[in-house]
């Protein structure tokens, strides 16, 4: 679009005169820019919409955006959006400046100064672009023998976007989240200031930014921590019907060395047993599944994985063996499975990409992700999974529950996690076939929040979504004062993430 059409359509919200900045070829004011900008995954906030979308070719071009909002006695927003896996409006910016992060990815060749994906098998870490996909962080560093150790179930979603929230899955309990395993970053601030960060150079940016929402500023560059990568795995799930067998050999597992990733899940009637998160049952183990299910109305999933490559392919099945031993599970109800490391990883992909191919995929998703303290979860399940979700019997998708450890996280990150020593983590990742089912699910999310409040279930929400000031406060609790100095630090006119709705 010319300069004279972009005044056309021009957003008074801002000032025109960017259009005399470098940056203004990259700044589209485009429609069809405009609407796909302000879509998510979660499809349940619409119509917020930018001003405008800017499409960086490098660094300096979102360093220019924002000098240039700061500098204004009224500055507009900016977000940085990744590959828009967010639930509730988060990357949005209202009136203001999207920045497709995922732009820089289609300039990493061109000496332009992006980061790209560079792995160092001398020091074990990739210094990795924030704009760059987990499932690429995972394909560049196996052509090295090499990989991250924590992980997300899902890996087409950006590192920008794990690392402002932590980035969690069944790793978590042995490696901590994966903002717990970055050395050092490249952080634009909401000042417009580049700044190398690490835990001992600019260590207050460092903590801030890890977990914080996307409050402070945009992650240009992260160094991940690496590990040999192993080749294979041996996958196990185990059922049972009681809970409490369920929560304490869950709880057994992230206690002793020798698993390298230990999840759960709930089962019911009005749920596949295959879903999107991963195909893993056979036709015959279903129908053995579903009779147990008709029994029971609901049976808990533990599920567990092994690593292993050439050199202990010869013991694997001995040594798993020894990890099952004592296990309260139902007998004749383990479920073993041999798949490769790529395969394990990015299971839920080919989930995706059937419903994709069935149309199905592109739906509201009222997502809940709460983390629950050790001792509130069998309450938690009588009061929530039990007498709401069963009773209430909706259409709902997977139901994650597995424990980990506050000792792998660091106190000094803007994350918030509950304060006892372990803690379970919650997702209701639903679907809905339509927005009138998407109300019903996110009332039932309601219910489940109030409930936990009224009953003192000291819960800390998981990609948190609040409608006030006053919830945010709560939130982060006796972080907050700490929360709201770092913002006046970084990001003094809270120009950053106003899509979050923390400060605005």
């Amino acid at each position: 679009m010319s300069i004279l059409g972009k005044l056309k359509a021009w957003n008074p919200s801002i000032p025109y005169e960017i259009l005399s900045l470098n940056i203004s070829s990259k700044l589209s004011t485009n429609s069809d820019a405009i609407k796909e900008s302000s879509k998510d995954f979660g499809k349940i906030v619409q119509e917020i919409f930018p001003a405008a979308v800017l499409y960086p070719s490098c660094v300096n071009d979102i360093i220019d955006l924002i000098q240039f909002s700061y500098g204004l006695s009224v500055p507009f927003s900016v977000a940085a959006r990744g590959n828009g896996h967010c639930i509730r409006g988060q990357a949005m910016a209202k009136n203001g400046v999207i920045v497709e992060m995922k732009s820089l990815n289609n300039n990493n060749n061109n000496n332009n100064g992006n980061c790209g994906i560079r792995v160092s098998c001398l020091g074990f870490y990739a210094d990795v672009g924030g704009e760059q996909l987990w499932i690429d962080v995972l394909r560049a560093t196996l052509e090295h023998g090499l990989a991250p150790v924590s992980w997300t179930d899902y890996l087409h979603i950006t590192v920008g976007g794990t690392l402002s929230n932590a980035g969690i899955s069944g790793q978590t309990f042995r490696h901590g989240p994966q903002i717990c395993n970055v050395h050092e970053m490249d952080i634009i601030t909401g000042k417009g200031e580049f700044v190398t960060c690490s835990k001992h150079m600019n260590s207050e940016l460092f903590f801030a930014v890890l977990g914080g929402l996307g409050q402070f500023g945009i992650i240009t560059r992260a160094r991940i921590v690496l590990d040999k990568a192993p080749t294979r795995v041996k996958w196990v799930r185990m059922l049972y019907d009681d809970f409490s067998k369920f929560t304490k050999d869950q709880e057994h597992l992230i206690s002793i060395d020798g698993l390298d990733y230990v999840e759960g899940s709930l089962m019911m009637e009005q749920s596949p047993l295959n879903n999107w998160r991963s195909s893993f049952f056979s036709p015959s183990n279903q129908t053995k599944i579903g009779s147990l299910l008709s029994q029971n109305g609901i049976i808990y999933c533990l599920e567990m994985v092994k690593y292993y490559d050439d050199q202990t392919a010869c013991t694997i099945d001995e040594e798993l063996k020894k990890l099952v031993k004592g296990l309260n599970y139902l007998p004749g109800f383990m479920f073993k499975k041999d798949a490769t490391f790529m395969e394990f990883l990015n299971r839920v992909r080919s989930g995706e990409l059937e419903l994709k191919s069935k149309g199905v995929w592109d739906v509201p998703h009222p997502w809940l992700n709460l983390f629950v303290p050790k001792s509130s979860i069998n309450h938690f399940n009588a009061a929530i999974f039990v007498d709401i979700i069963l009773r209430q019997n909706n259409p709902t998708g997977p139901i994650l529950v597995y424990p980990t450890s506050r000792k792998k996280w660091d106190e000094r990150m803007s994350a918030v996690i509950p304060e006892e020593e372990t803690f379970y983590c919650v997702g209701l990742l639903h679907s809905s076939s339509g927005y009138d089912e998407c109300k019903i699910l996110d009332d039932q999310n309601e219910e489940i929040l109030n409930y936990c409040d009224k009953a003192g279930i000291n819960i800390k929400q998981y990609l948190p979504h609040y409608k006030t000031k006053e919830s945010w406060i709560r939130h982060f609790g006796k972080k907050w004062n700490n929360f709201q100095q770092r913002k006046n630090q970084f990001d003094p006119k809270m120009i950053l993430s106003t899509g979050q709705r923390i400060f605005n």
